[in-house]
């Protein structure tokens, strides 16, 4: 069983009916017409005021398309001993990719045969050769199709009388309809033989059968094809006395396509989908090779502050943007500071980004969200470890001995060492900091897979500390003394089942355990938070059609949650704002209770044409908590202008998008619990055009119209916050991708965004910018591989600073320079405090700009790799600003910048 999508050529040009019968009558036209009747005009036929027919044009020359690979031979696969003595058979499909010069460069199994025939079918696909897929123009390009090996015992010896001696076989088989499963009649299925055996062609019948009997023993090229679907091949066994059964699946056929793929991606539910591969998450200068930091170099998605490792999409906050792992949310995607990701690069199989706009699938926050799946393991064994100056890592996976075929695990672990190398060099420094932050996480998988299931259980989690001593107070906090700590840390106990139950039914279902600690300390003061969660996803997808196709679903977030605060309280009234929270009275507060917020969705996807596509949804949630259920209506569209390269496509979506209260927000001891969730409308229109088969560019045009934004006010009483829905707020932007797509030497892109987030705190009220607006956001990109293991990168980025408030005024302004004022004097703590001037976030810092610098070089051996990286931060040691720091009143300040120039240095070996 398999499926293939490659470019089929257009049937030729038919015969004429009667062409030899109408020579005759051209010699003698009399005769003809007495004794002829004539033939039928085509019932389009035009003519002229005599009576002649008008000749038609002639129709236009069908465009050409890409040919698939074409084995040039054939490499037997080495029977298994212990499955021979056995007795056992099998097939085994593998996903080959093969070079522009029809070499196969990687081989995996798609779908496993076990006992032995998976290792043997990779041995021998090593050999195999191929005449290279190629373009209408005759240029070779890299592919991917499907291979199959059949592992069959010859007849066993007959023990009576000898029969005649048979000395062929038999090749048979079904055409079915991708992915309904129904027969496939008409179609066209043509084989050549082994040594000089001609060509063969026979017609599917009704139920979609065909045979071809008394076969020499031999290899087989099969090509299935049929009007308006992908053509098909594939190579066949035939032994003497054996009869192979093959079913090939059809899928109607794609124009355009640039790449014979064995199962294609499924068509987006979104505006925008923003799907990162292997190897660009792996080579993105600047990110040390981490994944899931390369979603930072994408359209959209605005520079965190400092160290702060964040996700700030389209204008919306750090809590806005969702990021789950298989469908299951997780608190946080990167460590302390943003160094490195909660998931090793080397376990992600992809990213996926949606900045706006995304699928009713998803709900609970009105940025973006951010979907990072984990592979499956290999069937083979493979390890790696992996050593640089911020942490190492071990990782190993393959089958699981001593089970049944199919059965595969993965394993690995990672840990921060910056304790143990810049500590001592932060005290040696005199710092006042003399620890560095310590970080760990783990992933431990089990995978069975089945022809059409697939089941996996996993445990994962995260741990980050940080524990600093203060030798001496802040300036203007002079009470504060002691430790700061900050320590967070997550599990997931995960268990996922995804798979056919027909061929027009799907289900994929994800469920977790989980924990959540966030412990934060500093002095006196302290914010603690435990919670036990339950999570899951349950979706069912029927396809009716072609046109029609139904996906429904529910997922719920549920938990119990303790929360122990120590807290300054809010200036009373009367009292100066800003005065030192370290000197002020502080509040204690717990909270328990249970949270549960359910939801369920509706999408369908329609197709009425082949090029237009659109996706109405329904998503409705609940939040226990809050006691509100709100309802959230989406459609999105797409329109394919021109179907052919170069493709030219429109999208448009609009929604409701929803956000709950965060828990100390709605909790009855601390925050206000009748709130309502904050509410988006998200506008989107854009454009993609293919300007090559390589390089494309997109056009997106975005707003959000924010509504029931909750604020936090001091309360009358002087004790805590008080919380309301009546902040409102806009974010309106446009962004451009220019993406060199990645073939063999070369990946790269040029994002750009411009954009503007504001808000107020009621109707009436001044209106900001919020602290994260960033006018303009420039990244430019790429990474060649040179040849000979070497590959070099540079990344480049320009972006506009972060606002502040500011705390003085402009000295150049005559009134406030006489006053000389900057801070007033707090008499009890004996420290000068802030007096803010300007509007709020009225200052924007210097234009930020950075180049990354990354050089990798691999070595091959025999049974493993080694290869090492030089990743530089900052390469030509930009000064770029991340805030300001003030004297001791206030009257004079100064710039606070980012990090340096930073070099990062990693080896590597697996096998």
């Amino acid at each position: 069983m398999r499926t293939r999508r490659c470019k089929s050529p257009r049937a030729g040009a038919r015969l004429a009916p009667g062409a030899i019968l109408a020579a005759g009558l051209a010699l003698a036209p009399g005769l003809a017409r007495a004794q002829q009747p004539q033939p039928e005009p085509p019932p389009d036929q035009s003519y002229d005021q005599y009576g002649r027919p008008i000749p038609r044009p002639a129709e236009p020359e069908p465009p050409k398309k890409p040919t698939p690979p074409k084995p040039l031979n054939y490499v037997p696969p080495v029977y298994p001993e212990e499955a021979r003595k056995q007795g056992l058979e099998g097939e085994v499909i593998l996903k080959l990719s093969i070079s522009a010069e029809g070499k196969v460069d990687a081989a995996e199994v798609a779908t496993p045969g076990g006992h032995g025939f998976d290792e043997a079918a990779l041995e021998a696909a090593k050999g195999l050769t191929f005449e290279p897929a190629r373009r209408p123009d005759g240029t070779p390009f890299a592919a991917r199709i499907s291979y199959r090996y059949a592992f069959k015992l010859a007849p066993a010896e007959p023990t009576g009388p000898e029969p005649a001696a048979v000395k062929t076989g038999v090749l048979s088989g079904k055409v079915l309809i991708q992915p309904i499963d129904e027969p496939l009649a008409g179609a066209t299925v043509t084989m050549v033989g082994p040594g000089g055996v001609p060509r063969v062609t026979v017609v599917t019948g009704v139920d979609g059968t065909f045979g071809f009997p008394d076969l020499l023993p031999g290899a087989y090229q099969v090509a299935v094809s049929a009007p308006g679907y992908v053509d098909f091949s594939a190579t066949e066994d035939v032994e003497v006395g054996a009869e192979s059964i093959a079913t090939y699946r059809l899928s109607a056929e794609q124009k355009g396509a640039i790449e014979v793929v064995v199962e294609g991606d499924r068509p987006p539910r979104e505006v925008t989908r923003r799907t990162l591969e292997q190897r660009e998450i792996a080579r993105i200068p600047g990110t040390s090779g981490d994944a899931l930091r390369s979603v930072q170099s994408l359209p959209g998605v605005a520079r965190p502050p400092g160290l702060a490792g964040q996700l700030l999409v389209r204008g919306s906050g750090p809590f806005d943007t969702a990021t789950f792992i298989d469908g299951i949310p997780v608190p946080l995607i990167y460590h302390f500071g943003g160094l490195s990701s909660v998931v090793p690069t080397e376990l992600l199989s992809k990213i996926d980004f949606y900045p706006g706009n995304f699928s009713s699938r998803y709900g609970r926050v009105l940025g973006g969200i951010v979907d990072a799946g984990i592979r499956s393991p290999k069937n083979e064994y493979h390890g790696l470890a992996q050593v640089d100056l911020i942490d190492f890592r071990l990782m190993a996976e393959g089958p699981i001995p001593g089970f049944p075929p199919g059965w595969t695990f993965a394993a690995a672990g990672r840990r921060s060492w910056l304790d143990t190398w810049l500590g001592p060099v932060l005290e040696e420094a005199g710092a006042g900091v003399t620890q560095a932050p310590v970080y760990y996480d783990y992933q431990f998988l089990v995978e069975k897979r089945a022809p059409t299931w697939r089941y996996r259980t996993s445990f994962y989690g995260s741990d980050d500390k940080l524990e600093l001593v203060v030798k001496e107070p802040a300036p203007g906090e002079p009470a504060l003394s002691g430790d700061i700590g900050l320590h967070t840390a997550f599990m997931r106990l995960q268990f996922q089942a995804d798979g056919n139950l027909t061929p027009r039914d799907r289900i994929e279902s994800v469920f977790a355990l989980g924990s959540e600690n966030i412990d934060f300390g500093l002095g006196e003061i302290y914010f603690m938070l435990q919670a036990r969660s339950l999570t899951g996803r349950l979706e069912y997808t029927h396809t009716f059609s072609d046109v029609l196709k139904l996906n429904v679903g529910a997922d719920v977030n549920a938990g119990l949650y303790d929360v122990k605060v120590r807290l300054p309280s809010p200036p009373g009234p009367g009292q100066p704002p800003n005065q030192p929270f370290s000197t002020s009275v502080l509040e204690e507060s717990n909270e328990r209770g249970t949270a549960i917020r359910p939801a369920g969705y509706l999408e369908f996807e329609l197709t009425p044409d082949k090029r237009l596509r659109i996706v109405p949804g329904l998503r409705i949630d609940y939040t226990k908590d809050t006691k509100r259920l709100d309802v959230n209506p989406r459609l999105t569209a797409r329109y394919l202008i021109v179907d052919e390269l170069p493709k030219t496509a429109v999208k448009a979506g609009i929604g409701v998008f929803t956000q709950p209260p965060q828990f100390q927000q709605s909790a009855s001891s601390i925050g206000t619990p009748d709130l309502r969730s904050s509410r988006a409308i998200h506008y989107a229109l854009g454009l993609e055009q293919d300007i090559t088969e390589q390089v494309d560019v997109s056009v997106e045009g975005f707003v959000k119209q924010l509504n029931d934004q909750i604020v936090g006010r001091p309360s009358a009483s002087g004790t805590g916050l008080d919380y309301d829905n009546k902040g409102l707020g806009y974010v309106v932007g446009a962004e451009v991708l220019l993406k060199y797509k990645p073939d063999k030497h070369f990946f790269g892109w040029l994002a750009y965004t411009l954009s503007r987030s504001a808000r107020q705190n009621g109707p009436g009220e001044p209106e900001y910018l919020v602290s994260f607006d960033q006018t303009h956001i420039l990244t430019v990109l790429g990474s060649y591989q040179i040849g000979n293991g070497w590959e070099f990168g540079a990344r480049f980025r320009l972006i506009s600073g972060n606002l502040l408030t500011p705390n003085v005024c402009d000295f150049t302004d005559k009134e406030c320079d006489a006053k000389r004022i900057g801070g007033f004097f707090h008499g009890p703590s004996g420290a000068y405090t802030a007096i803010p001037f300007g509007s709020v976030t009225s200052e924007r810092l210097p234009l930020f700009h950075q180049l990354d610098v990354r050089v990798d070089k691999k070595w091959e051996f025999e049974g493993w790799q080694l290869s090492t990286y030089l990743d530089v931060q900052n390469a030509y040691n930009s000064l770029n600003v991340e805030g300001l720091v003030y004297n001791y009143n206030f009257t004079a300040r100064q710039y606070l910048t980012g990090i340096p120039i930073l070099p990062s240095v990693g080896l590597r070996g697996e096998f």
